[in-house]
């Protein structure tokens, strides 16, 4: 039998290594995808650390229903391998990005096209074994999109970092006022975002990272301006700049003090728009609320039907490359501490 080979979580708070397992062989409408990149995540710290932290020292238990050996990664992109009798054979060789935000397709939100909402689902890397590894299946061919003529580093990032960022913006587009946008966090979704926002808006982009490389990556990147949010009375002189604050927000950290810092800077009438997953805990007095007029909501990753609406932006030309490094998939530990770190710029891209 054909071996696969995969960098798995054997245990909660503790480092990947490597599994040998038979290939599994797809049934029904499966199609196995032998992976040529998978993008390391934020979130793939969470999974590993089997908590997600809610502030004040409590934490959101994320392995139920978990198994390990694990295997983590959701970002993919890879060659048509193999399928099983009810997939189109003539996928067998094609070149496919893997939209991996699946769910169980019986439940009301699957059945109005959210699967990203889907409370049974199966996500890959998050509930099915993903990417950090030779081969993945994948449950039906319907998830695979075709990317020609981008790079497979970008096709992979669009599923996740991309997608995240898309949908994040897009809550964004049909709103009144426009006349500017912040970005907050400029991690692989932050600076993934600052690339869609130019391509989805016509306002200019600003930026704010606690990071003096991240800012000036993101400047070179096409940022109109970028802020640190330390600096001294920075709400106020951004207040006075932008005449009253930013129209639309996007926290791309999601943490206590990124969400403190867009609340601060938003306009009132603003929206803020919040994806990270850093963690943490924070409040805001009703009257500051209600006196703002803002409103606030959380998204996370996509739909399939997002997933070829921003494919088909990528492949038309209009979204910048973002910053990428590639990497062997046998040092994604090495990556996920640097990650952790705050030590990464972009996004890592591992590859087999």
């Amino acid at each position: 039998m054909a071996q696969m080979r995969r960098q798995s979580l054997v245990k909660f708070d503790a480092p990947l290594c490597e599994t040998i397992v038979e290939t599994p062989k797809p049934k029904a409408g499966e199609v196995l995808v032998r992976i040529e990149r998978c993008g390391l995540c934020h979130s793939d710290l969470h999974i590993q650390d089997g908590y997600a932290d809610l502030g004040g020292g409590r934490r959101l238990d994320t392995t139920r229903g978990m198994t390990l050996p694990f295997t983590l990664g959701h970002e993919i992109a890879g060659v048509v391998e193999e399928v099983g009798p009810d997939a189109p054979s003539d996928l067998i060789g094609r070149k496919k990005a893997v939209f991996p935000w699946i769910g169980c397709g019986q439940c009301r939100d699957c059945r109005n096209g959210d699967e990203n909402l889907c409370l049974r689902n199966r996500f890959l890397g998050v509930a099915l074994d993903g990417g950090f590894a030779s081969h993945v299946l994948v449950p039906d061919a319907k998830y695979l999109l075709d990317y020609d003529p981008l790079d497979v580093d970008t096709a992979a990032t669009l599923m996740c970092s991309g997608i995240t960022a898309f949908g994040a913006l897009k809550r964004l587009v049909d709103r009144r006022r426009q006349r500017n946008l912040l970005l907050v966090g400029l991690g692989g979704v932050g600076m993934m975002g600052l690339s869609l926002a130019q391509a989805m808006f016509k306002q200019p982009v600003t930026v704010a990272d606690l990071s003096a490389d991240a800012r000036a990556a993101a400047l070179k990147n096409g940022a109109a301006v970028a802020y640190d949010p330390t600096e001294p009375e920075i709400a106020r002189r951004i207040m006075k700049e932008t005449d009253g604050g930013f129209d639309g927000v996007v926290d791309f950290a999601g943490n206590d003090k990124s969400m403190a810092f867009a609340v601060s800077t938003v306009a009132r009438g603003g929206k803020i728009v919040v994806s990270g997953l850093m963690g943490g805990n924070f409040s805001l007095p009703m009257v500051q609320w209600i006196y703002k007029r803002m409103t606030i909501e959380g998204f996370m990753v996509g739909t399939l039907a997002e997933g070829k609406e921003l494919m088909a932006l990528a492949r038309s030309g209009k979204v910048r490359p973002t910053p990428m490094k590639e990497e062997p998939m046998a040092d994604v530990q090495k990556w996920i501490d640097q990650l952790r770190a705050g030590m990464v710029i972009g996004r890592v891209m591992l590859k087999n």
